[in-house]
């Protein structure tokens, strides 16, 4: 006698997306039921290839949906922050990275608007005070971009050192907060 095993899969949650016209230049946002799960610079057509590449790897199988209201609460939190009217961010996230990097970028979202901290801060907060370079990495994957405020770290020296969006939009952001 066969026996037939039929597994039923469930489709993957959409990651939907919009995009929000800033004074940094374009922001994708995008958001997964849980929450926001990236914010990026640039648009969806611009990121397509390097996006598709991180969803098959942290939420395989989910269709990138164009859903602009899907991310509308973050977007209006974002227009809220570039007018100087929000210190922080109120909303649900949906962070996918090593545990390292979840412990790297919780530390982040505690350096309080208007401040900076050091990678070596961060290693503090951490337990992890020799790992700035590691730090350093998990700081640079950061898919949720202002919100989790990886451009609030600096260099030991307190020197602006790399971002992801670029030393001028980094600048820009320490300036509307104040933290330089």
């Amino acid at each position: 006698m066969a026996i037939r095993l039929s597994l039923k899969t469930e489709p993957a949650d959409p990651i939907c997306y919009g995009e929000l016209d800033s004074p940094i230049g374009p922001l994708l946002l995008a958001a997964t039921p849980k929450g926001i799960c990236g914010v990026h610079f640039g648009r969806f057509r611009e990121q397509e290839a390097e996006l598709r590449r991180w969803s098959q790897q942290h939420l395989p199988g989910s269709p990138w949906v164009p859903q602009p209201e899907a991310v509308a609460h973050a977007a209006k939190q974002l227009d809220e922050y570039f007018a100087g009217r929000r210190t922080a961010f109120d909303l649900e996230l949906d962070l996918h990275g090593t545990p390292f990097q979840l412990k790297v970028w919780n530390a982040l979202r505690r350096i309080p608007y208007g401040t900076t901290a050091s990678y070596k801060q961060i290693g503090q907060m951490i337990g992890s005070e020799k790992a700035a370079r590691a730090i350093g990495g998990a700081n640079n994957r950061n898919p949720v971009s202002i919100i989790v405020p990886c451009h609030r770290v600096i260099g030991a020296d307190g020197s602006l050192v790399g971002y992801g969006g670029g030393l001028n939009i980094k600048q820009f952001l320490l300036k509307r907060e104040n933290a330089i």
